[in-house]
């Protein structure tokens, strides 16, 4: 089973920036599509971007767009999402996810594989 594990959360000021990592285990035939989700306390899990294998295609969240960037890097299997002009709204636990799905989706069903999740505080 691979596994995925988040890193790079913290506490930031409104205006700044963080990047979060997420190194998969391994490379399988198993994971394609690879995306990030959030859940803010009290609250239900988020969407929040996915990119396909390949980096062709990405999709993102209305909250983030122009804000967050994902990327991944197969050769090392990682994943990256790069957030800039962060905001307390974007305070949340932050989870990487994998999908079989060659086609990227937003649906948290799709996703099979997930990570422990990284804290990310956002002060005003």
């Amino acid at each position: 089973q691979v596994q995925l594990n988040e890193s790079g959360g913290g506490l930031v000021e409104a205006g700044g920036s963080l990047g979060l990592s997420c190194v998969a285990s391994a490379r399988t035939s198993s994971i394609n599509s690879m995306g990030w989700f959030r859940q803010a306390s009290g609250k239900d899990l988020e969407f929040v971007a996915v990119m396909s294998y390949t980096g062709a295609s990405t999709f993102y969240a209305e909250s983030v767009q122009g804000r967050f960037t994902i990327s991944r890097d197969n050769a090392k299997n990682i994943l990256y999402l790069q957030m800039n002009d962060l905001q307390p709204e974007d305070t949340a636990v932050y989870y990487c996810a994998a999908a079989k799905n060659l086609i990227p989706t937003a649906r948290r069903q799709d996703y099979h594989v997930w990570g422990q999740g990284t804290q990310v505080t956002i002060s005003s």
